[in-house]
């Protein structure tokens, strides 16, 4: 499946898609409001982008107790129910004089829901495309992600100035109660892909057997922890220049936007994988330069480019399905989203915590100095990995 327009003609795609465009644009003017309205109550650029982007952390928990419903729960019914509970928390954050405590709590009660949320998406759209259309559905869902992206920093940034944070929760609220009825009434009533209940112990032992093979093990790094360190740089755009947080979130969005255009539509699937270091090291390399304090103007032009390494995400998923059996498909993909919403929590919580001590442009060059390590370490790996293989190989 080459074409978008083959693409869009599958059934169930289309209200699928809208369904994640509603979620996507709820957490985006949702996120930027809560982490504007923390950042005023507190003044702390570490509470500031933890509320933002700390539920994550979170998601580790549920990974552990309850990510095998992945792919043993109706999909259907965990995705609209997931939209609705975050519709409800949403709404308890926009009610005056709520303490932070209190604020954190209900992120960590998100975080948990979230857990299952990016496992029986990415598993259910594998069973609405066929095996050859999976990288460019989901380069189109990391496309719509980063044009919501755009939309909705840029319209929360606006909407900042015209009214309060509380509101601009409210409304989020209401995006995602537009995402669950979009789900139930646009996508069939499936079954699960596994038999069997959701169990802490099958969760554990399939989190293992994904873990055990060292190819897996670093494709799971390389999606998690660059991706991670580059977001907590990401977090500190608020603190950075509060101004202009909206316009820096919605230039990233745009090079994510043009990343995955081109992995996922413009280039050939034989040159992808050669793709992965170079777009990791793009990602991260940017930002070294907040080290000279740039203005608003250069800012959001690195972020943008920077941004464009997030196409790197969609030649190491392409690389893991490769690796997974078919049944593990959900898990093996909600391993994945947890990996990274965990690492990009830690990213986060790093990052203001460097800021706290320092200034958010020094965190945002110590992180993406980082990143860069990083991902040169594991393409190290990577090729001692694939030398060992080739020896065993010839001598067998």
């Amino acid at each position: 499946m080459r074409s978008y327009r083959t693409l869009f003609r599958t059934p169930e795609f289309t209200p699928f898609l809208l369904s994640f465009a509603a979620f996507a644009a709820a957490q985006t003017i949702g996120g930027l409001a809560l982490g504007t309205l923390v950042f005023r109550a507190t003044g702390s650029p570490l509470l500031s982008a933890v509320s933002m982007f700390g539920p994550q952390l979170a998601q580790l928990l549920g990974a552990a107790f309850l990510l095998s419903g992945a792919d043993r729960l109706p999909p259907r019914a965990i995705l609209s129910g997931l939209a609705l509970a975050f519709a409800a928390g949403t709404a308890v954050l926009a009610l005056p004089g709520l303490p932070v405590a209190a604020v954190f709590a209900v992120l960590l009660a998100q975080g948990l829901v979230a857990s299952l949320g990016g496992g029986v998406r990415s598993g259910l759209l594998n069973e609405i495309l066929t095996k050859d259309g999976y990288v460019l559905g989901r380069s189109v869902f990391n496309m719509l992600w980063g044009l919501m992206q755009v939309a909705g920093f840029a319209t929360g940034g606006a909407l900042l100035t015209l009214l309060a944070p509380r509101t601009c929760l409210l409304l989020a609220a209401a995006l995602y109660a537009m995402s669950a009825l979009a789900t139930r009434l646009g996508l069939t009533a499936r079954p699960p892909r596994s038999s069997g209940r959701l169990s802490v112990s099958v969760t554990w032992r399939t989190n293992g057997l994904l873990w055990s093979a060292r190819p897996r093990r670093l494709t799971y790094l390389g999606l998690w922890i660059p991706n991670g360190l580059v977001v907590g740089c990401e977090s500190l755009y608020i603190s950075y220049d509060p101004g202009a947080a909206g316009t820096l979130f919605a230039c990233a969005a745009l090079g994510m936007f043009v990343g995955d255009v081109a992995v996922g539509r413009l280039v050939p699937p034989a040159l992808r994988p050669r793709l992965a270091v170079p777009l990791r090291l793009l990602l991260a390399a940017p930002y070294l330069f907040f080290v000279l304090r740039p203005g608003v103007t250069l800012a959001a032009v690195a972020v943008a480019v920077a941004s464009v390494g997030f196409g790197a995400s969609l030649v190491l998923q392409e690389r893991l399905m490769s690796l997974t059996p078919d049944d593990l498909a959900g898990h093996a993909l909600g391993l994945h989203f947890v990996g990274m919403s965990t690492l990009q929590g830690v990213g986060a919580a790093l990052a203001g915590m460097v800021a706290q001590l320092t200034s958010p442009a020094a965190a945002m060059t110590v992180l993406a100095l980082g990143s860069v390590t990083v991902t040169l370490t594991l393409s190290a790996l990577g090729r001692n990995e694939a030398q060992r293989r080739g020896s065993v190989s010839v001598r067998v």
